[in-house]
């Protein structure tokens, strides 16, 4: 019996697993968080929670501008004014911001209030 000239053997090739590697590598590195997200705390309009009281204190977001209670103003201004209309730092202020405002902006002002110490912010339309 005669089988023919005998085969070589053939090695595995280490390519298919070393591409299934780099995939899964690929794949955790996007699936994962690589830092913990800024969070700001926000209350929306509307709710029940706490009771207004005091004075105004209505600061509007513009594009290039701030106001508050109508009055234009810087962020010196604002924070130089609100303690007069605060009993402290934990009473509501009400932000509104104008349709066409980029949310960063809106963002930007929420974080230097917050530095400030103001933490009641509500959102309003």
């Amino acid at each position: 019996m005669d089988f023919g000239a005998p085969r070589r053997k053939h090695r595995m090739s280490l390519t298919p697993m070393i591409d299934v590697v780099f995939l899964l590598l690929v794949f955790f590195m996007l699936a994962s968080q690589f830092g913990t997200p800024a969070q700001l705390s926000l209350s929306l309009g509307g709710g029940a929670s706490s009771g207004y009281t005091g004075p105004a204190r209505l600061i509007r977001v513009d594009d290039e501008a701030l106001q508050l209670n109508g009055t234009a103003r810087s962020e010196e201004d604002i924070l130089a004014a609100l303690p007069g209309l605060m009993d402290g730092p934990e009473d509501m202020i009400i932000l509104r911001a104008d349709e066409e405002v980029p949310l960063q902006r809106v963002i930007e002002v929420m974080e230097w209030l917050g530095t400030e110490g103001y933490s009641n912010l509500v959102l309003v339309e």
